[in-house]
């Protein structure tokens, strides 16, 4: 019997990730703030498990790309980093574990259908200018509820994240942001992430400080559901967006893209086991 039950989960995953890849939107790519035209490797039309889905999003209209009011088109804040930071953590993640990973990541965007739910984990950065629709707050829990995993990275101090609330206590009216405590499985599920440390931006090559704003302490914070899952993973006072970017940059320290690969990876391994 044991046999026959393992045969049927196995049978069930590849029918499950066979119907996700089956119904996944072609690769897309869009012109980014800091990178366009970006080279494509030979493989990015390969059918793969899983893929680094990229949360598109409209931005608070404050100041230069910041307020674009034709974030569908790119060149908006969710392209920050992209999609060259996008293109190295999956190389990292083919690297470090045994998924199957495609080489070229997935700008996602919650108007398109039901799209969304052909992606496990969801990555968003410079959450403290977004500003969700209403339909796409609704979107957005329900993709929550239902199994998704979401990542957000890259905002810093006490302004940004007042931003990032604003929109994401409408996403979640009657639930908490806490801190994750050391314990959590999440650190733990591959790599043993007991200790940690803040990792910076490139602006550290300059600035040489390991923060922004008055984020000096970085947070590892996150919403649970009723099942004690975690469905949001808050890096608040940290970029480790960057860290990925940047790992083949030799004047970025290694122990900071290696923190921030790791971290990733076991979020990504916790999303697809959780």
């Amino acid at each position: 019997m044991r046999l026959k039950a393992a045969i049927f989960v196995g049978v069930t995953s590849l029918l499950v990730i066979g119907s996700a890849v089956a119904w996944q939107k072609p690769f897309r790519e869009y012109p980014g703030v800091e990178y366009e035209n970006f080279p494509l490797p030979p493989d990015y039309q390969e059918k793969t498990e899983w893929v680094f889905a990229r949360l598109m999003y409209p931005a608070l209209p404050t100041y230069g790309f910041r307020g674009n009011p034709d974030w569908k088109h790119g060149a908006a804040n969710w392209t920050v980093d992209y999609p060259r930071s996008d293109r190295h953590l999956s190389e990292a993640v083919r690297r470090l574990t045994r998924v199957h990973v495609r080489s070229v990541e997935q700008p996602v965007d919650l108007d398109d259908g039901d799209d969304v739910f052909n992606y496990p984990w969801l990555y968003a950065v410079e959450v403290g200018y977004w500003n969700l629709t209403p339909e796409q707050v609704v979107k957005f829990r329900e993709y929550l509820l239902r199994g998704g995993f979401f990542m957000c990275d890259d905002f810093h101090g006490t302004q940004e994240w007042r931003g990032f609330t604003a929109t994401m206590n409408k996403v979640f009216p009657d639930r908490q942001i806490v801190d994750i405590p050391n314990d959590d499985p999440i650190f733990h599920v591959l790599y043993d992430l007991s200790s940690r440390y803040q990792v910076p931006g490139a602006q550290f090559l300059y600035s040489h400080r390991v923060y922004e704003y008055d984020g000096y302490e970085p947070k590892w914070r996150g919403i649970y559901d009723d099942n004690g899952r975690l469905m949001a993973a808050i890096c608040h006072n940290m970029d480790l967006g960057d860290s990925w970017e940047w790992a083949d940059v030799p004047a970025y320290p290694e122990k900071y893209s290696s923190l921030g690969i790791k971290i990733a990876t076991n979020y990504i391994v916790y999303s697809m086991t959780h």
